[in-house]
Order: C-alpha cells, then sequence, then structure tokens
C-alpha cells in the first residue's frame, strides 16, 4: 500500500498520510515519501500543500513498534529515524510552500510536531491534541520542545509536556495557533476557503515574506535538532524505554 498519497490541482497538492490502520505512525518509509514529495512540489513551484491523514487520525506520532524493537542492550537509540523527522519538519518549516495542516481524530506525539511545522492549522471538533511523550516513558524527538512554547505558550506548553494529557481541539489553549476548529462535515469546505485566500495574493510576496516571518520568529536549525535529540539519547539510554513501549504495546493490542 502507498503510504503517501499525492493529488495535485494547478499548484496546489493534496497530502495523505495513509496508514491509518496505525494512525498514520511515522515510520521510516513514510518520513521518506513526505521529504521525496516535498522536493518534488518545491521543484515543480507549488503554491501550498494540504497535509492530511487518511482513516480515523491526523498522524499519532512515531511508530512505537518500530522504537520497542531497538535493543537497548547494544546501547543504540532510534536517533536516526527521530533526526529524519526533525529534519522534515525543518524542511517543512524554512519551505517557500505554505503548509496547510488539517487535523483530526488525534495529532499527538510527532504528529503534533507536523503539525506545529506548518504555516496554517485547521482541525476537526472533537480531534485530540498533545504531546504525550511522557506516557511512553520518552521524550520528544521531533521537534516538540523547541516549537511548542514559542507556539502555544509556556503554560499551555508545559502542561502538555509534563502530563502528557490529550486536549480537544476546541479548549482555550489551541486558540492562538488554530485558524478554525470546525465540524467534520465542513472541514472540507473550511480548507478550500482557506487555499483560496493563500493563492489570491502573490507567490512571490508571500514565499518572502514566510521567510521573514520564519526569521523573526526565531529560525530553528540543527542545533536545536541536536539538543533535543542529546536529551532524547541520554534519557533513552538511562532507562529501560523499549519495555514500556513492549509493555503498552501489548497492552493495546489484548484491549483491542
Amino acid at each position: 500500500m502507498n503510504d503517501l498519497l499525492v493529488t495535485r490541482h494547478g499548484r496546489v497538492e493534496t497530502w495523505t498520510m495513509n496508514r491509518p490502520a496505525v494512525r498514520n505512525a511515522l515510520d521510516q518509509s513514510l518520513v521518506a515519501r513526505l521529504r521525496e514529495a516535498l522536493t518534488s512540489a518545491e521543484s515543480i513551484g507549488a503554491d501550498v500543500v494540504v497535509l492530511r491523514g487518511e482513516g480515523p487520525s491526523f498522524c499519532a506520532g512515531a511508530d512505537l513498534s518500530l522504537l520497542a524493537n531497538h535493543d537497548r542492550a547494544s546501547a543504540q537509540t532510534p536517533r536516526n529515524h527521530l533526526s529524519a523527522i526533525w529534519d522534515l519538519t525543518l524542511a517543512i518549516e524554512h519551505s517557500p510552500v505554505v503548509f496547510v495542516a488539517v487535523l483530526h481524530g488525534h495529532a499527538i506525539a510527532g504528529g503534533l510536531e507536523l503539525a506545529l511545522a506548518c504555516d496554517v492549522v485547521v482541525a476537526a471538533t472533537g480531534t485530540l491534541i498533545g504531546d504525550g511523550h511522557v506516557r511512553h516513558c520518552l521524550l520528544p524527538g521531533g521537534g516538540a520542545s523547541a516549537r511548542m512554547e514559542r507556539t502555544l505558550g509556556r503554560g499551555a506548553s508545559a502542561w502538555l509536556a509534563l502530563t502528557g494529557k490529550f486536549l480537544p481541539a476546541d479548549d482555550p489553549v489551541f486558540a492562538p495557533w488554530l485558524r478554525s476548529v470546525v465540524p467534520p462535515t465542513e472541514l472540507d469546505e473550511t480548507v478550500a476557503a482557506i487555499v483560496t485566500s493563500l493563492t489570491d495574493v502573490s507567490a512571490t510576496a508571500r514565499a518572502s515574506y514566510k521567510q521573514l516571518l520564519d526569521e523573526t520568529h526565531g529560525s530553528l536549525s540543527a542545533s536545536d535538532r541536536d539538543r533535543e535529540l542529546d536529551a532524547f539519547d541520554r534519557h533513552w539510554l538511562a532507562n529501560d524505554v523499549p519495555s514500556a513501549l513492549r509493555a503498552f504495546l501489548t497492552k493495546t493490542r489484548e484491549a483491542s
């Protein structure tokens, strides 16, 4: 099955993450496909990319089964995979293409990190949004520590980070970030209106302004990535994280 579906209408692309059975969890193949799609979109001069998820959720984060299979005794961490996710979010953030994330179901952990890298974010009512890493004895590895506070503020980001709780999209903490929260039946119409507003203006001015906002906002870089991943590695090597992940996955399978 193709894990990323790409459709194009003029200079607007829609990318649909297509791993519905695992809530579009980010494995190595999906992350690579997203990077390839971005390279292609930039090469053809796409104006807007709409990022969505197939099935019950937008994205539930990094594929926990992939992380759980790492052998702690080997002193190896899943840093390479997480670094690829980080680099994807940096590429989205720095791209001249405008990214519109369309959230539904769940946008948690790596799913939240993907959305935080996008320029415009809309959500269906009922969407649960959260960091969630500490639920599984994990630290973030896709940019949450660098992006969440600057987007949501100290209080909201600390609560999401330190409790691992998921909050509904219409919670006031997300009001400064989400462009719209609408019923699922109105999501496509809302996205279409947003895309029209974005493509009605000068493409060169829009791309230049995005770059200016990125620089003014505090452009993230490889050093921010390495700081977060260094902390991830220290925590991983000091704790038996794979066992915690395997226990969670077993419990989930038994409950389903």
